[in-house]
C-alpha cells in the first residue's frame, strides 16, 4: 500500500496531462516561489517589534533580514550540482520541507539568536527553489511562449514583496511577530502536495565533483560583504573591522576568479561573462534585487518609525500597489515577447527610479495619495523588468549553459537583495545621526535613503543601455 503517489518520469507525465502539464509544473514551482519570498519580505514589518520585545537596535534587528537574505544568496550556489546528483523533484520537495519546518519552529522562539537561526535555515531552503522556477521556464517553453511564462512566474516572485506586508502587519497586530513565521505555510502546502503528483523522476543523474572551494570563497565574499556594511554603523567606515571585511570579500572574489579559471567544473563558470548581454544582465539583476528589497524594507519601517502608521496601515498603504502589479506583470510578459526585452527593461528601471526619486523628495510631508501613487509606480517598473530581463539576458544562451546561467541571475539578484536591505538599514540609521536633533530629521534620513535606491537603479538603467541584443538561441521544450 503507498500512501504517496508514485513518481512518474517526465514523459509519461507529459502524456497524461497533455499541452497543459508545463503549466501545471510551473505552478508547482511558482507555489514554492512564492513561499520562499513570503518568508523574506514578511519580516519588515516585525522589525519596530522586534527591537521592542528584545530591546535591540535597528542594526542588530536588522540581521533577522539579512541573515536570510545571506543564506538565501549562499543557498543558491550547489543547485545546478544538487540538480544533477538528486533531480529536479527531489530537490524542490526537500527544500519545501526544511521551510515548513524552520518556519514553525521559528514562531515558537524565545530568544532573538534562536530567531535568526531559523531565519538562516528560511533563507537556505529559499535559495535552493528561487532559480527554480527560471530553470523551469528556459527549459520547458518554447522561445515564442517564455515571455508569458516568465510574466506568469514573475508574478509571485514579485507580488510576494508586494502583499506581503499587508498581510505580515495583520498578523502582527492580532498575534504578534511570531504568528509571521508562519505566513508561508500555505504555499508550502500546498506547493508540497502537488508536487509529489506532478514533478517528475530525472531522466538522468549526473555525477561529477563538486566544486567546494569555489563554493566556499563565494560564501565568505557573501558574509564579508554584508559584515562589512553592518560595521559601517557599529564601527564606522575607517574601523579596522570594518576594513577587514571588505578585504576579505575582495580577496575571497579575487582569489575565486583565480580558481575558476583553473577549475575543470566551476560554481561559476566565467565564460558566461564574455556575453555580454549576460554581464550586462547580472549588474540590471543585481540592482533589481537591491531595489526590490531594499524597497520593502524601508518604506514600511518609513511609514512606522517617520509618519508613525500602525503595522496594518503600513502594511495596507503598499495593497494598491500590489493589485497593480497583478495587472502588469502578465502584460510585461507579453510585451517581452513580442518587444525588444532590452527596451521594456529600460522602461522598468526608468520607473522604478523615478518613484523614488519622488518618495526622497517629498518624505517629510508626504501624504497618503502621495504614498499610493509613488509606490504604484515603482511596482508597475518592477513588473516591467523581470520578465523582460530574463529573456535579454538568457535567450541567446545554449541550452547546457542555462542552469549555471540561471543560478547566477538569481545569485546576483539575492546578493543586491542583502546589500539593499542592509545598505538601506545603516544607511538611514547613519543619516539620522547626522540630522540628530532637526525638525523632520527622521524623515530627511529616510529620504537620503530613497535617493540611495534611486542612485543604484541609475546605474542599473545604464547598464540596462549597454545590454548588446543578440539573436536567441533556438531550442524545444525540454525535461527537467
Amino acid at each position: 500500500m503507498h500512501l504517496l503517489p508514485r513518481a512518474a518520469s517526465f514523459d509519461s507525465l507529459s502524456q497524461r496531462h497533455g499541452e497543459r502539464y508545463k503549466w501545471l509544473v510551473l505552478l508547482v514551482v511558482g507555489l514554492g516561489t512564492i513561499a520562499g519570498v513570503l518568508s523574506t519580505t514578511s519580516f519588515s514589518v516585525a522589525i519596530p517589534a522586534l527591537m521592542r520585545d528584545f530591546g535591540l537596535g535597528q542594526e542588530q534587528v536588522q540581521w533577522t533580514m539579512t541573515g536570510f537574505m545571506a543564506a538565501m544568496t549562499v543557498g543558491m550556489l550547489p543547485t545546478p550540482w544538487i540538480l544533477d546528483r538528486l533531480g529536479f523533484r527531489k530537490l524542490f520537495l526537500g527544500a519545501i520541507v526544511l521551510l515548513m519546518a524552520t518556519s514553525i519552529a521559528g514562531s515558537l522562539a524565545t530568544s532573538y539568536p534562536f530567531v535568526v537561526a531559523m531565519r538562516i535555515l528560511q533563507g537556505l531552503a529559499a535559495g535552493v527553489l528561487q532559480p527554480l522556477g527560471t530553470l523551469a521556464v528556459v527549459r520547458l517553453f518554447p522561445d515564442k511562449g517564455q515571455g508569458r511564462a516568465s510574466g506568469t512566474l514573475g508574478f509571485g516572485i514579485v507580488l510576494a514583496p508586494a502583499v506581503a506586508p499587508s498581510l505580515g502587519g495583520l498578523l502582527l497586530d492580532h498575534f504578534g511577530w511570531p504568528a509571521i513565521f508562519l505566513i508561508n505555510l500555505p504555499a508550502c502546502l500546498l506547493a508540497g502536495a502537488l508536487g509529489l503528483y506532478l514533478l517528475p523522476l530525472p531522466r538522468e543523474i549526473v555525477r561529477r565533483d563538486f566544486d567546494w572551494l569555489g563554493v566556499a570563497l563565494l560564501t565568505v565574499s557573501t558574509l564579508a560583504i554584508v559584515e562589512g556594511i553592518a560595521s559601517l554603523q557599529h564601527s564606522g567606515p575607517a574601523a579596522g573591522w570594518t576594513l577587514l571585511q571588505f578585504g576579505f570579500a575582495a580577496l575571497a572574489v579575487g582569489a575565486f576568479v583565480l580558481h575558476a579559471r583553473k577549475a575543470r567544473h566551476p560554481i561559476i563558470s566565467l565564460g558566461l561573462f564574455r556575453r555580454r548581454s549576460f554581464s550586462m544582465g547580472t549588474v540590471v539583476s543585481f540592482a533589481y534585487g537591491f531595489g526590490l528589497f531594499g524597497s520593502s524594507y524601508l518604506i514600511p519601517v518609513f511609514l512606522q518609525h517617520a509618519q508613525h502608521f500602525s503595522a496594518t496601515a503600513a502594511g495596507t498603504a503598499l495593497l494598491p500597489s500590489g493589485i497593480v502589479l497583478a495587472l502588469t506583470i502578465p502584460l510585461a510578459g507579453r510585451m517581452a515577447d513580442r518587444h525588444s526585452p532590452q527596451g521594456v527593461t529600460i522602461a522598468g528601471l526608468a520607473l522604478f527610479c523615478l518613484s523614488f526619486v519622488f518618495f526622497s523628495l517629498v518624505a517629510a510631508h508626504i501624504t497618503y495619495p502621495e504614498i499610493i501613487t509613488a509606490t504604484v509606480l515603482g511596482r508597475i517598473g518592477l513588473g516591467l523588468v523581470l520578465p523582460a530581463l530574463s529573456l535579454a539576458t538568457l535567450k541567446h544562451l545554449e541550452p547546457h549553459h542555462l542552469g549555471q546561467s540561471s543560478v547566477v541571475i538569481s545569485y546576483m539578484r539575492q546578493l543586491g537583495g542583502v546589500l539593499g536591505i542592509a545598505m538601506s538599514a545603516v544607511f538611514v540609521s547613519w543619516r539620522e545621526t547626522v540630522y540628530a536633533g532637526a525638525a523632520d530629521g527622521v524623515a530627511a534620513a529616510y529620504a537620503d535613503g530613497f535617493m540611495l535606491v534611486a542612485g543604484v537603479f541609475l546605474i542599473a538603467l545604464m547598464a540596462a543601455c549597454l545590454m548588446k541584443a543578440q539573436p536567441p538561441h533556438r531550442q524545444d521544450a525540454q525535461p527537467l
